[in-house]
């Protein structure tokens, strides 16, 4: 009986956590506005908090900086920046973080959400207006 009581348990820990690394890895983000593939963003999970770093720029130089980056941002190279932070599961939706626009130099307030396996919706808000891109996961 305890047996069974204890596998029990283990797999509804293991389906929780799977259900919450349906968004961890990878994701080529394209640009909304061009539609070209821009970056690769990692999003990790820490702390409870999900976070997004960029480890790769499709159309820069990997040495780019942020110069338009708000306080001690300002300056660094955008791949190894975290652009997604502290983000907080709630249902289906990740919410209460923020999203930095390292082109424009811009923090939003930050939402995110699959469709999908592979579609990541991301958006970002600043007051009542937003913007929606579509992230790709890279397998």
């Amino acid at each position: 009986m305890m047996r069974n009581l204890l596998l029990a348990a283990c797999c509804l820990l293991f389906a929780v956590q799977a259900s919450a690394a349906d968004v961890l890895g990878k994701w080529r983000t394209i640009d909304d506005e061009t539609g070209q593939p821009k970056s690769i963003v990692e999003i990790y999970q820490k702390g409870g908090k999900y976070y997004g770093r960029v480890v790769d720029l499709l159309m820069k130089p990997d040495d780019t900086v942020c110069d338009k980056c708000p306080g001690p941002r300002k300056g660094q190279r955008i791949v190894g920046m975290n652009v997604i932070t502290g983000m907080v599961k709630n249902g289906d939706v990740y919410e209460g973080g923020q999203i930095l626009d390292p082109n424009k130099g811009k923090i939003y307030d930050c939402k995110f959400w699959l469709e999908g396996k592979d579609r990541l919706m991301v958006r970002g808000y600043l007051g009542f207006f937003y913007r929606t891109q579509t992230w790709y996961r890279v397998n």
